[in-house]
Formats: C-alpha cells, sequence, structure tokens
C-alpha cells in the first residue's frame, strides 16, 4: 500500500496550524446568530384533536406544529 507523501506547501502547513476562527471573525466574511434570549423547553399535554388542527393550519403555512403553536401563542398570551 503507498502512502501519500506532503506537497512542501507553506500555505497549506500555515492553514495545518492556525485557528482560523480569529481570522473569520475579523474578515466579518461570517455572522454567528445567537438567540438573545435562551429558549427553554417545556411540555404539555394536548388533546389529539388539537394536533391534528394545528397540523393542519401549520401545513398550510409550511412549517411545524410545534411552530404554530408557538406562534399561537406568541400572538395570543397577553390577552389573558
Amino acid at each position: 500500500m503507498k502512502t501519500r507523501q506532503k506537497k512542501d506547501d507553506a500555505q497549506l502547513r500555515e492553514f495545518e496550524k492556525r485557528d482560523l476562527g480569529k481570522d473569520i471573525e475579523q474578515s466579518r466574511s461570517s455572522v454567528m446568530i445567537r438567540p438573545k434570549h435562551r429558549s427553554l423547553p417545556t411540555s404539555i399535554l394536548l388533546d389529539p384533536s388539537i394536533i391534528v388542527k394545528l397540523k393542519e393550519k401549520a401545513d398550510g403555512r409550511g412549517i411545524g406544529y410545534q411552530t404554530m403553536l408557538k406562534i399561537i401563542l406568541h400572538e395570543h398570551v397577553d390577552e389573558y
């Protein structure tokens, strides 16, 4: 079995020995998106008929039913 010989490439050597995280950050070629507030997991028991309705409405918008539920809660939580 043949082993590959590494080419003597200065740019490749520099690339392999450096952490490019700071270079990427300084170049502003990528953006890191972090949520301002951490979402907390929760558990809720729902009647299957409600889940069916959520899924139907969510399909109409092209989103998942849990996302649909979050939208509904966000829009209407202040009413109660």
